[in-house]
């Protein structure tokens, strides 16, 4: 009975000892990250909208928060924007929508993650004249710049990355995943 009781102990203290080894082997080849779901996103988003873009004294176009989708399969972001069309060009408002997709990058001065390298797809307007949907369609890619431009998408607290910190890692790659952003962790650059 005793020399099975210390069997069992080794057995299990080298089982243990393996895990710790297995773990630590997993540890060194993935990269630490901070995961933001798409709600959280979502929410963020929503707090810079409505916005207002100008068209030449023409219109103005009130651009309403984007819903949010996932598009791993390219590490993009997708949305669909609704917007209002209204001023002395036209007779009433006009609602619409268009389709953008952009990527992310990280924003060191303020440790923010914003949407850049933006594409439009065509403004919808099913109330207005083909004429008058032609010339926003040929402002879009500028209205969406100027709508869309450097949005926060999500602000990393301190208190978010303070063990990164003292490990010496940055934010680095932002990856598009079925769940949310994630954010790996590098190496600080001298």
């Amino acid at each position: 009975m005793l020399h099975r009781r210390r069997f069992l102990s080794t057995a299990t203290r080298t089982m243990a000892l393996g895990g710790v080894v297995l773990l630590a082997g997993r540890g060194a080849q993935s990269q630490p990250s901070y995961t933001v779901p798409l709600a959280q996103l979502q929410e963020m988003v929503g707090q810079k909208f409505p916005r207002s873009v100008p068209v030449q004294g023409l219109l103005d176009l009130t651009v309403q928060a984007p819903r949010l989708r996932l598009l791993p399969e390219v590490n993009r972001l997708g949305a669909v924007m609704a917007v209002d069309a209204a001023g002395p060009a036209l007779r009433r408002s006009h609602a619409g929508s268009f389709d953008v997709e952009f990527a992310l990058r990280y924003e060191a001065s303020d440790r923010s993650l914003r949407a850049h390298q933006i594409r439009l797809g065509p403004l919808d307007f099913p109330t207005l004249k083909p004429a008058v949907t032609e010339l926003l369609n040929a402002y879009g890619p500028v209205l969406a710049e100027q709508a869309l431009r450097e949005v926060t998408l999500h602000q990393l607290r301190p208190q978010d990355t303070a063990v990164f910190d003292g490990l010496g890692l940055q934010p680095g790659p932002i990856t598009v995943t079925a769940k949310g952003l994630t954010v790996a962790f590098v190496r600080q650059q001298p």
